[in-house]
């Protein structure tokens, strides 16, 4: 038979946690890096199951979908397939519009492994459990470096956000996004409102802003932050997401949005991190994020530092376009437009 005769395998079903997940199309490539197929996707969620669920267990999650492949085109379905097998729990979540959707509530392994047969990479949760959908237990911050910044810039910034944490009494879960950054995320007490969580975030970023002026900025608007290290407290903001723990982003290597120990961080490089590199490092050390959940803290310490900010003057900072406007909200248009707009008469 010739090269150009071979016929497709149609499926395979995996055993997953209990549940038979079938893997349609298992040997079309995702990571052109290496040749990875959608099969080594769904067999590298397997690999690191436990891992992977902490990050979304019973939380409202949006898949980010890649039907050809993680350089392919994509899009984001917030609204859980009609299609799913019986098995599948959902859990109902009230978008910043007021506007209600039935989303994926990963319970097992074999949710995240049914996802990615629907060629969804990433796993982007909400900081929130079904349990209770207004109110977050996770405080995310998400490094975002700015074109022209090092990795070695998020790496100090990260370590300066430790800082900053244990002195409001909280400990933090470092792990690369997968992408050019990092996040540092704390389990709370689900006592605080989205509005309540994202203020604390923002204090945050003015602190670590405040001790590493040169590296890090928290301003919104693009053409203010310089090539620095955005501090990106909106993604505290109801409906906001980021990639979960384990989570495989799309570039053609298949970097992994790795957990970290502390120790790491100094020295991580995240291209190190990837689907043909992480299960063994997870079946030799487990999970460094493992221990989240033993602990959810106060927030008070942050608020205490937001409630300080404000008495010296520092108002809100702006929220996503397309969130209604917040109380003390400055004008949400960038300087230099605001700049150009003639004075209203």
């Amino acid at each position: 038979m010739l090269a150009s005769e071979v016929v497709a395998t149609p499926s395979v079903e995996l055993d997953a946690g209990g549940r038979t997940v079938r893997v349609t199309n298992p040997d079309k490539v995702f990571f052109p890096a290496r040749g990875e197929t959608k099969l080594d996707l769904a067999r590298y969620y397997l690999s690191v199951a436990d891992g992977a669920l902490t990050g979304v267990r019973e939380r409202p999650t949006v898949l980010h979908r890649f039907p050809h492949g993680a350089l392919g085109e994509s899009f984001y379905q917030k609204r859980v397939p009609e299609k799913r097998p019986d098995w599948i729990e959902t859990v109902e979540i009230e978008f910043p519009s007021g506007r209600r959707a039935r989303e994926l509530c990963p319970v097992d392994i074999a949710h995240v492994v049914w996802a990615a047969n629907l060629g969804c990479l990433a796993m982007n949760p909400w900081a929130v459990r079904r349990s209770d959908v207004d109110r977050p237990d996770e405080l995310r911050v998400d490094l975002d470096p700015q074109p022209g910044v090092p990795f070695a810039a998020v790496r100090e910034t990260a370590l300066c956000v430790r800082e900053v944490l244990a002195a409001a009494d909280l400990e933090g879960f470092p792990k690369t996004s997968g992408s050019r950054g990092m996040h540092v995320n704390v389990r709370i007490e689900p006592r605080w409102s989205f509005t309540e969580v994202r203020r604390a975030a923002l204090a945050l970023a003015r602190e670590v802003e405040r001790r590493l002026p040169g590296t890090v900025t928290s301003r919104w608007w693009k053409e203010q932050r310089g090539e620095k290290v955005f501090v990106d407290y909106n993604q505290n903001a109801r409906d906001r997401t980021v990639a979960s723990a384990y989570s495989v982003r799309a570039n053609a290597e298949g970097r992994v949005s790795c957990p970290l120990t502390w120790d790491e961080v100094p020295d991580v490089e995240p291209g190190d991190l990837t689907l043909a590199t992480v299960p063994a490092r997870y079946a030799a050390s487990g999970d460094p994020g493992a221990a989240i959940d033993d602990r959810p803290y106060r927030l008070d310490g942050l608020l205490e530092l937001a409630a300080r900010d404000e008495a010296d003057g520092l108002g809100d900072e702006p929220w996503p376009p397309h969130f209604p406007k917040a109380e003390g909200e400055g004008p949400r248009v960038a300087p230099s437009r605001a700049r150009r707009q003639p004075p209203k008469t």
